[in-house]
């Protein structure tokens, strides 16, 4: 919660969308994104908030983040950019070996991959929007 009053209070006003207005603060090599849907009230309603990769080897130095949590953000960014687009060689590069969540799957993946694929179901995706459009069919996690 520190971090998303930080954005507000202290963070870049970036634009007004329909969904509100947007700042952005930049610590530890990482930006996080936080928006406003209520800004003329003292409590203002935070709609959503995500984080992207501003200085990859200043996030690493920082210690907040090991090298999983950068590449997880990274490729979580990559895959909402534009969610109908592939995006192989962004993932690629990756080394995730912690699970992440998108659409219902746990997604991992290895250096050389150009892919996400889920650890339940063992579906492998390149776009966002072909993760949320097939349901994860595998274990517990599935839906």
């Amino acid at each position: 919660m520190r971090t998303v009053s930080d954005a507000i209070r202290r963070g870049q006003l970036r634009w007004n969308r329909t969904d509100g207005w947007r700042f952005a603060v930049v610590d530890d090599g990482v930006r996080f994104v936080v928006v406003v849907g209520d800004t003329e009230t003292n409590s203002p309603v935070v709609v959503t908030g995500w984080t992207e990769v501003a200085d990859r080897a200043a996030a690493l130095d920082a210690g907040r983040f090991d090298a999983v949590d950068v590449d997880t953000i990274a490729v979580r960014t990559a895959l909402s950019e534009s969610a109908a687009t592939s995006i192989p060689d962004r993932i690629r590069a990756r080394a995730i070996t912690r699970p992440f969540v998108v659409g219902g799957h746990r997604l991992q993946t290895d250096p050389g991959e150009p892919f996400v694929r889920c650890v339940d179901c063992g579906c492998r995706f390149r776009s966002k929007s072909t993760l949320t459009d097939r349901p994860c069919h595998g274990g517990r996690h599935g839906r």
